[in-house]
């Protein structure tokens, strides 16, 4: 380690650790804003739950040495819950630290949630995989930043910012150039702002549009700064995925969308070419707005299933805020993240699944305390089948990266609900055993086994459950492979407990896949005391489609239970796999 940069204890040396500890449990506090942004009552999840930090990364990384030790202290001083906002890539469970770590800790009945990771939109980017863990992936919340660009033309761009500092002029346009045009080196990195691609002469006093990629957004902002320019547009590409997110920029600096690049750009392009009407343009600072509609969105950054190491568990398990979350912040580091930005601050907004990690974190510390004889499952369980998949207009929540309806690759059972997950009638328990069971039948081997578990296995036993996607999950996942087959089918077992009220009955609502048939039997639970355990069996069937090899189809749908006060909502996924 580095002392002269990091400290040699829990204490925080980039912000991180103290933005996702204080969104899990930060005491009330008022006033709380960033440059006045967000301003009003911050409080974390859980205001009351004491915290404890344990550093498992380093300037050079995070070391497997240090999670596990992690895991085991904290497991040792009696925590209740374990909130990971780190990740990595996804490898068989018995190499994965954080798995090993995990498992460990909810055999000691301490429930461990843990970020999906920010590599969305695209599929298959999910991290933090494992059964016993509850991965959290990233939604907006009704509050933006807007700060708009407006061009010599009189179009108006939407885009996000938390600039704090002097704006520009009012009402004064200013000189715009697009820094992959002249702006000094090669168009490529004089594209992305890096260190020392822009001509101070090309730049000078001038509004800078430059493309997102490689260097942070705010190292950008600071590129041109040092170049002269008096304000910088920051374009988010094609591909990206990342979706608009606001940061505290070092200039007067705003961030739009890949067709809003497009358009400054075709803009810059033609004005340039006119000798009466130079390209200009301006940022418009709007603050604070509130009551954004439509609400929440899955965030375009936020990992995405299927699961690639287990696809029979739906991943990620639900979603939370992770888009500009305002959380507190230690005053010996700036607020963009750079170094060489002096500000000083005592919260900050920032986006990320890290960010919607530990509001889960706070969620499950009140769950526990509320329940304290529930497992991790449990509260799992509670969480996922209370959550909801409808936005503030009451339509199904929308993918930020594409603009369309979201599905359970995105979001997984849909986006927390706390006030519901406290009651939710019934639950899906899982014990360690269960979850030795689910490896046997992942055709994990014994010393792999044992590597996860730290406890000899036996794979032999009669009443194995038959298939990984048995494992008594709130979420039912099947994969067909369509090795010619016409007809199709699979089935689930599952088992619920009684945490309502004592004398109810449970009604089943089948809402199946497309083109698939979902029978429930029984389909109705009469429950007698609670604690009560029932089972009911699921069979999908569906008929084989026309793929071409190596494509795959995903259909989604639902089975609910409700006894007309409580409601159980079970994700039901069917993927159809066409061999190459």
């Amino acid at each position: 380690m580095n002392e002269t940069t990091e400290y040699r204890s829990p204490r925080d040396s980039d912000g991180h650790g103290t933005h996702t500890a204080s969104i899990a449990a930060g005491r009330y506090v008022f006033p709380a804003s960033t440059f006045g942004y967000a301003h009003g009552v911050a409080a974390g999840m859980a205001p009351k739950a004491r915290l404890a930090a344990y550093k498992v990364c380093w300037n050079a990384g995070c070391y497997d040495s240090d999670i596990l030790a992690a895991f085991d202290a904290a497991v040792s001083d009696g925590v209740d819950v374990i909130s990971l906002s780190v990740g990595g890539v996804v490898v068989p469970y018995h190499l994965d630290a954080i798995a090993i770590g995990s498992f460990g800790a909810v055999d000691r009945g301490v429930f461990v949630s843990a970020s999906a990771g920010n590599g969305g939109p695209g599929g298959l980017s999910v991290t933090n995989v494992a059964p016993w863990v509850t991965t959290v992936g990233a939604g907006t919340i009704d509050r933006d930043f807007p700060a708009d660009v407006k061009l010599g033309n009189g179009k108006v761009i939407s885009g996000v910012s938390l600039y704090g500092g002097p704006g520009l002029a009012s009402g004064k346009m200013y000189p715009i150039v697009y820094a992959g045009s002249g702006g000094g080196g090669d168009g490529y990195s004089g594209s992305l702002c890096l260190e020392g691609s822009l001509d101070p002469k090309f730049v000078e006093g001038k509004i800078v549009l430059c493309d997102r990629g490689i260097n942070s957004r705010a190292a950008k902002g600071e590129v041109v700064k040092m170049a002269g320019g008096v304000g910088m547009i920051l374009a988010n590409g094609v591909f990206d995925g990342e979706g608009l997110v606001a940061d505290c920029h070092v200039l007067p600096a705003t961030a739009v969308g890949a067709s809003g690049g497009d358009e400054i750009r075709k803009y810059v392009s033609a004005a340039a070419k006119s000798k009466s009407s130079p390209p200009a343009a301006t940022i418009v600072f709007k603050g604070t707005r509130v009551n954004v509609r439509p609400a929440p969105v899955v965030s375009a950054f936020s990992a995405r299933g299927p699961n690639p190491e287990s696809p029979e568990i739906l991943k990620p398990d639900i979603i939370a805020p992770g888009l500009n979350i305002l959380a507190a912040w230690p005053d010996k580091i700036g607020p963009s993240g750079i170094p060489s930005d002096k500000r000083k601050i005592e919260f900050n907004i920032l986006s990320g699944t890290s960010m919607a990690c530990p509001h889960v974190s706070g969620l499950a510390a009140l769950l526990k305390a509320a329940h304290p004889e529930w497992s991790p499952a449990a509260i799992r369980s509670a969480l996922m089948t209370t959550a909801y998949t409808v936005d503030n207009r009451g339509e199904t929540m929308l993918d930020e990266s594409t603009g369309n309806v979201s599905t359970v690759l995105d979001f997984g059972a849909g986006h927390v609900h706390p006030q519901k997950a406290m009651d939710p009638g019934l639950i899906y328990d899982i014990t360690s055993f269960n979850y030795m069971d689910f490896l046997c039948n992942s055709n994990y081997t014994l010393s792999n086994i044992q590597v996860v578990t730290r406890r000899s296995a036996d794979c032999s036993g009669a009443k194995r459950a038959g298939h990984a996607g048995n494992l008594n999950y709130p979420s039912l996942s099947v994969v067909f492979q369509q090795y010619g087959k016409h007809q199709m089918s699979a089935h689930f077992i599952r088992t619920v407990t009684n945490v309502g009220d004592a004398n109810s009955v449970y009604k089943v609502t089948i809402r199946p896949p497309g083109e698939t048939l979902v029978t429930v039997q029984p389909e109705k639970l009469v429950f007698r005391r609670v604690g009560q355990k029932l089972n009911f069996l699921v069979r999908v069937e569906t008929t084989a489609v026309k793929l071409a090899p190596g494509a795959t189809s995903l259909r989604s749908g639902s089975i609910i239970w409700s006894d007309g006060k409580h409601t159980a909502t079970s994700p039901v996924v069917v993927t159809m796999q066409q061999p190459l």
